[in-house]
């Protein structure tokens, strides 16, 4: 089910509040909390039911040795804690390398070897890659004697519940399971309601009027179109790159808010990651909880930067060639991941040296390394990530409209063109430069829904904006749409 659905806006959603409120205003919290659950789990079957046993044996498996590693100690176990871990560890990279990377390995071994091993054609369960990290993270940190809370029915709540449960933020138990428990959460909170749905409404509008407006010429330009030219491309990439900030930025939105509803407060995921002045700063304001993930649980295992320097390098480029690959199974992943690996190597290495760099340019530099490293993110083939490059860097193909040929003819002694089809093959127009404009002076400029959610006070102004943001969202609801990150 998507939160940009009308079964979820006007049934799901407001059943699923107004009972488990019920039940806990009944005194009936254990039940609340149950109910909680088959909310979760309808919600994550509504799709397609087929993934409900597979998520049901991660939760149970995990939970059980989860358990085993917290009383390791106390119970004097014969097996080692750390042969415990690897277990569940193991388990849980197994199945998500089953699912999501079996036919990725046999095309790369059939071409390796000339082979013709059939591929399996797998379905990839829906939210397998958040849930499995939001559980070795569990696991970790029950070996590490940080986790404190072990009943079962909690726990399918921490890694069941549906406003994170499909594409995230990825949490960590000891953040979530104290507010399951907190007794003040059991009731309704009519200031976190407010709050919630003001931040429900800017996702919303973010996912709905914005992000899908951008996909139309992303896919035109990456999908359809055969070649590019120098605006065609560079409008193709800015599209995409506006185009996944808003849809995932608005996911992270509407689950915040939606969480609020029900007094939980997820973690941040976003800070404005297009301001950022730097690689470093851009990964920690993108996908906060993955990049906490991948520092606490895979850079600060292999060594961080405890060891030698070159150490540290080799650290942080496997760390970001990993990411990569758990985005997807495909060689345009990797390489979008060993690209942001070695930019974060050379970032360290400059800043080991002493340089400086003024902060505009740095900003410059950060936000156009990024546009383009999205080109391979997108690109289904290696063919169409190549075509936009190739169409961004031609400076002979440069195309404008005929209706600026009388005042900008002296252009035409610089190469420079003038056509009626200078947007034709991504389907562009005058009133798609004002949306990629406006949606540049959004990233730039604007307060992200974080920072104007710190300063939200209840009043006509914050209604009306709300309202609004709400009511054009649910106009818009009339075209299909899918989040982009339920693929990773």
């Amino acid at each position: 089910m998507l939160f940009n659905s009308f079964e979820f806006i006007f049934v799901f959603l407001p059943i699923t509040f107004f009972v488990y409120f019920y039940l806990n205003h009944k005194r009936l919290t254990e039940v609340a909390k149950g109910f909680l659950v088959f909310a979760s789990l309808f919600f994550y079957s509504w799709w397609n039911i087929v993934y409900l046993p597979l998520i049901l044996l991660s939760i149970l498996f995990n939970y059980v040795i989860g358990r085993q590693l917290a009383n390791h100690d106390k119970n004097e176990r014969k097996y080692s804690k750390k042969a415990l871990l690897s277990i569940g560890v193991f388990f849980n990279l197994s199945l998500l390398g089953y699912f999501k990377y079996s036919d990725f390995f046999i095309r790369n071994f059939n071409m390796v070897f000339d082979s013709n091993v059939p591929l399996l054609h797998l379905a990839l369960p829906l939210a397998i890659s958040f849930y499995t990290f939001q559980q070795i993270a569990y696991l970790v940190d029950s070996y590490r004697s940080e986790t404190k809370e072990y009943d079962f029915l909690n726990y399918t709540v921490f890694v069941a519940f549906f406003p994170q449960l499909i594409a995230g933020p990825i949490v960590h138990h000891a953040e979530m399971m104290p507010q399951f428990a907190n007794i003040r959460n059991k009731v309704k909170n009519y200031y976190n309601i407010a709050l919630g749905l003001f931040i429900f409404s800017i996702g919303l509008f973010k996912k709905i009027v914005i992000a899908d407006t951008f996909a139309t010429w992303a896919t035109n330009g990456f999908d359809k179109a055969e070649v590019l030219n120098l605006i065609e491309a560079w409008f193709t990439s800015l599209s995409y790159t506006l185009q996944l900030y808003f849809d995932f930025s608005g996911y992270t939105d509407m689950a915040i808010g939606i969480a609020l509803l029900f007094n939980i407060k997820l973690p941040i995921n976003f800070n404005s990651p297009y301001k950022a002045t730097s690689i470093q700063d851009f990964w920690r304001r993108w996908h906060m909880t993955l990049s906490r993930f991948l520092k606490d649980y895979l850079y600060i295992p292999l060594g961080g930067n405890r060891k030698s320097e070159v150490r540290t390098y080799a650290n942080l480029f496997i760390t970001f060639l990993l990411g990569g690959i758990w985005h997807g199974a495909g060689w345009t992943f990797v390489f979008w991941g060993a690209l942001h690996g070695l930019a974060l190597v050379i970032h360290r290495f400059w800043k080991r040296m002493g340089f400086r760099m003024h902060a505009l340019l740095g900003w410059f530099i950060t936000f156009n390394f990024v546009n383009v490293s999205w080109v391979f993110f997108r690109a289904k083939e290696w063919d169409d990530a190549i075509k936009v490059l190739k169409g961004m860097i031609a400076i002979d193909q440069i195309y404008f409209p005929v209706a600026l040929s009388g005042k900008l003819h002296f252009l035409e002694k610089y190469g420079i063109g003038f056509s009626h089809f200078w947007t034709s093959h991504i389907s562009a127009n005058f009133v798609s430069f004002i949306w990629l404009f406006t949606g540049l002076i959004l990233v730039f400029f604007f307060k992200n829904s974080i920072e104007m959610a710190k300063n939200f006070k209840l009043s006509y102004r914050t209604a009306l904006f709300s309202a609004i943001a709400y009511i054009v969202s649910i106009l818009s609801l009339n075209k299909v749409s899918e989040f982009l990150y339920f693929n990773f």
